[in-house]
């Protein structure tokens, strides 16, 4: 049964975040405003060792354990429809990382329209090569939250052309898989979601992909390769636009033996374990323990 507090979040996201990209014309504001600070909360360097250093003209982010270290390590890529900075929603779940003793690579990279997904991919190939080189790829997970997480799963299927390895696994919330917004089931379903419009994400989509075709897998990676991946895990909720790409992920995975686990919230919404609600929570403290633990 749904949360009254998940409800709550939906009712919340309806009336206050609907309508920032329910149309073209909103959307288009939103990509014309300013962007948000990308700058860490100063609650987090208070309480782990937070530094920033400059990869391929981008920022970079690393937070990392005061005292506790587990040996793993994570790149940590945002959401925000390629068009929003870094939330505090975010530097929660990189700061409760740090608490379990992980290492979190956060690249800043450049945001639509001004920067495009050309940019992006060297940037986190350069991160993850980097982390690689120092602690290994079976320490680290890959990881991302909606356009953060179709990215995540985009770097995981470049990395053999790139000549690295795959990391130890994939952790994706709610990953935009498809730039195009067509699957057949996404109307019905974006009828109960309170918060993304299709609308909206198309120009998004349009201004990250900078002209390319955005059928691309580097834009659209469910549609890549799957086989040779890391376990890939993906948590998805019901009342949430992502969710028929992500099952379409899990199908064909099934179907070319490929190893992706999903985990589906009944009503829960975007993004949901990074949301004040028991299922996010509950989802959260799973993701910190997939990510932190020492089992493979």
């Amino acid at each position: 049964m749904t949360s009254l507090q998940m409800r709550a979040v939906a009712a919340v996201l309806r009336l206050t975040r609907k309508r920032a990209m329910a149309t073209p014309e909103r959307a288009r504001r939103r990509l014309a405003a300013p962007k948000g600070s990308s700058a860490p909360p100063a609650a987090l360097a208070r309480r782990h060792e937070v530094g920033d250093r400059e990869v391929g003209g981008f920022r970079c982010t690393t937070v990392a354990p005061r005292g506790r270290r587990t040996g793993r390590a994570a790149v940590y890529l945002h959401g925000g429809a390629y068009v929003s900075a870094i939330a505090p929603q975010h530097w929660a779940l990189v700061s409760r990382l740090a608490d379990a003793g992980v290492r979190v690579e956060v690249p800043h990279y450049g945001l639509a329209p001004q920067h495009t997904y050309r940019e992006a991919y060297p940037l986190v190939t350069a991160v993850y090569r980097d982390l690689v080189g120092e602690v290994g790829a079976a320490a680290v997970t890959v990881a991302g939250d909606s356009a953060g997480g179709g990215l995540a799963l985009g770097l995981a299927q470049t990395l053999p052309g790139a000549g690295l390895p795959q990391p130890r696994r994939l952790v994706l919330l709610s990953p935009w898989l498809d730039l195009t917004l067509s699957h057949p089931d996404l109307p019905a379903v974006e009828l109960r979601d309170p918060w993304l419009s299709s609308a909206g994400l198309r120009v998004a989509a349009e201004a990250w992909a900078g002209g390319d075709d955005p059928t691309d897998p580097r834009l659209s990676p469910g549609s890549g390769p799957l086989t040779g991946l890391a376990p890939v895990h993906v948590y998805v909720g019901t009342r949430e636009i992502c969710l028929p790409d992500a099952l379409s992920l899990r199908d064909r995975a099934r179907a070319e033996g490929a190893a992706v686990e999903l985990t589906v919230a009944d009503g829960a919404v975007h993004v949901y374990p990074l949301l004040p609600a028991p299922e996010g929570r509950a989802a959260q403290r799973a993701v910190v323990e997939e990510i932190g633990g020492r089992s493979a």
